[in-house]
C-alpha cells in the first residue's frame, strides 16, 4: 500500500510512520501536511471513519488529499467477504461507494471529486471457488458491483 503524506511544496515528509497508521493515529501534528496521496490505503482499515478524521487533522487549510480504492455497489456475498483472496484483492472489505462518500464529506471535506471510477470484473473460474452458478449469474445481473474509484477532497480554509 502506498501511503504518503508530502509538504507544500510536495517533498515527502519525515517522520511519518506508515505502519502505525491504521485510522488509529498517525502522530503527525494537526494541520502538519498540504497533500496527501494514497493508493487503495483505506480498504483494509476497519475504521474508515477514523481514518478520514485523522487525514482532515493532519492537512492544513486548503490542504487535500487524493486516494484511489475499492469500492461496492450493492452488497456483496457473505461468501466472498471472507475469502482471504478477496481480503488481499482489496474486496471483500470495501463498502458500498455511496457510504464511503459519505464519511468522507461528514469528516468536513469540500470539493469532493470523483477522477476516476472503474468497474473490477473478478472472473468467473475465480468466482466459482466461492458462488454457485446461480449467485454468479445473480451478480451479472447487478447484484453487487465492485469499483476502483480516485477521489480527492479538500479541507476548507473554516471550519
Amino acid at each position: 500500500m502506498d501511503y504518503t503524506i508530502f509538504s507544500d511544496d510536495y517533498t515527502r515528509l519525515e517522520g511519518y510512520n506508515p505502519d502505525a497508521d491504521l485510522g488509529l493515529g498517525c502522530g503527525l501534528p494537526t494541520e502538519y501536511a498540504g497533500i496527501k496521496k494514497g493508493d487503495q490505503v483505506l480498504n483494509l482499515v476497519p475504521d474508515k471513519e477514523k481514518a478520514f478524521h485523522e487525514i482532515y487533522r493532519v492537512l492544513k487549510p486548503e490542504g487535500h488529499f487524493c486516494i484511489s480504492d475499492v469500492v461496492l455497489e450493492g452488497s456483496l456475498p457473505d461468501e466472498l467477504k471472507e475469502a482471504a483472496e478477496m481480503y488481499a484483492g482489496c474486496v471483500s472489505t470495501a463498502v458500498k461507494k455511496s457510504d464511503y462518500l459519505a464519511t468522507i464529506e461528514e469528516q468536513g471535506f469540500s470539493e469532493l471529486i470523483i477522477h476516476k471510477e472503474k468497474q473490477i470484473t473478478i472472473p468467473d473460474e475465480i468466482l466459482a471457488n466461492y458462488l454457485s452458478a446461480g449467485e454468479i449469474e445473480a451478480a451479472k445481473q447487478g447484484e453487487f458491483w465492485i469499483f476502483s474509484i480516485t477521489v480527492n477532497a479538500t479541507k476548507p480554509i473554516s471550519e
